[in-house]
């Protein structure tokens, strides 16, 4: 079994670790999780100093030094004020948003960059100092521009001045799974496995691969289903002429030879004991 100890796991805004909490608390009891919440903006630095060994992180993220793993796509929605015109749409495309201020970089969603009309006419000005997602959302709350988010990050940190609607035309945001490279830790690769949906009877999983190796190994000639002690089989060339095809075991010989041995004495002219032939009635 994976070494008992304590495994540390970071999450970023809209990921809800709880079913994964869950089934690793069923299967590892003896090493518990502490899952810590973690911004995006130290998403992938609080595994490089340490601070967790493995993290839910929003993609892309730098790599260097990383091993990760895709787990799933989110949908993208646009955040304005409740009274904004996206209110009477079920989605909103890219293109229909041209004409608004987008709190964020243009370049993380560079369908809305290239037909921006502030971009186009050199009038954007430039972001307002925001130091959290709460502040972004008191800008759009004032009417000073929209926000794009994963419908999860937009879910948690509702309001009801605020109305988020899915925004079609702009890449679909995606969580992963990230920790060092050049880990080799079976705690890892197990909660790899039950993030991944392995179960919990998966050979690909070092408890099981650990049980596995501890099981006693068979030992070859044991018995077998009646309970014989491995009798030795005697070819049936050694049986002697006549025998057939029948083998000899401890338990007796096969049927078919008895067959054999009544042909045998028909082919030599014989006739079987104890019947008189027709010549002798006469």
């Amino acid at each position: 079994m994976p070494e008992s100890r304590v495994l540390t796991v970071a999450f970023v805004p809209g990921v809800t670790p709880g079913k994964w909490i869950r089934r690793w608390e069923e299967r590892m009891p003896e090493c518990p999780l502490l899952v810590s919440p973690v911004s995006e903006a130290d998403q992938v630095a609080v595994l490089h100093r340490g601070e967790a060994e493995m993290g839910f992180v929003r993609l892309p993220v730098e790599r260097d030094g990383l091993n990760v793993i895709e787990l799933y796509a989110e949908i993208p929605v646009v955040v304005a004020p409740k009274d904004h015109e996206i209110a009477v749409f079920d989605e909103v495309p890219v293109s229909e948003l041209a004409a608004e201020y987008l709190l964020q970089d243009p370049d993380l969603f560079p369908q809305w960059r290239d037909i921006s009309d502030q971009i186009r006419d050199g009038t954007r000005r430039p972001l307002p100092p925001m130091e959290t997602l709460d502040a972004a959302l008191d800008l759009v709350e004032a009417g000073l521009g929209i926000l794009i988010l994963p419908m999860s990050v937009a879910r948690q940190f509702s309001r009801k001045s605020l109305r988020a609607r899915p925004v079609t035309g702009v890449p679909e945001p995606r969580i992963g799974l990230a920790w060092l490279e050049g880990s080799t830790d079976p705690v890892i690769e197990e909660f790899i496995g039950v993030v991944r949906g392995r179960t919990a009877q998966s050979s690909r999983q070092p408890s099981v691969q650990a049980a596995q190796d501890a099981a006693p190994k068979k030992v070859r000639g044991s018995a077998g289903k009646g309970g014989s002690t491995g009798a030795a089989r005697v070819p049936a060339k050694a049986a002697g002429k006549g025998s057939g095809k029948s083998t000899t075991t401890a338990g007796g010989t096969a049927g078919r030879g008895t067959r054999s041995a009544s042909k045998g004495a028909k082919a030599s002219g014989g006739k079987p004991k104890g019947h008189a032939s027709k010549r002798g009635r006469r």
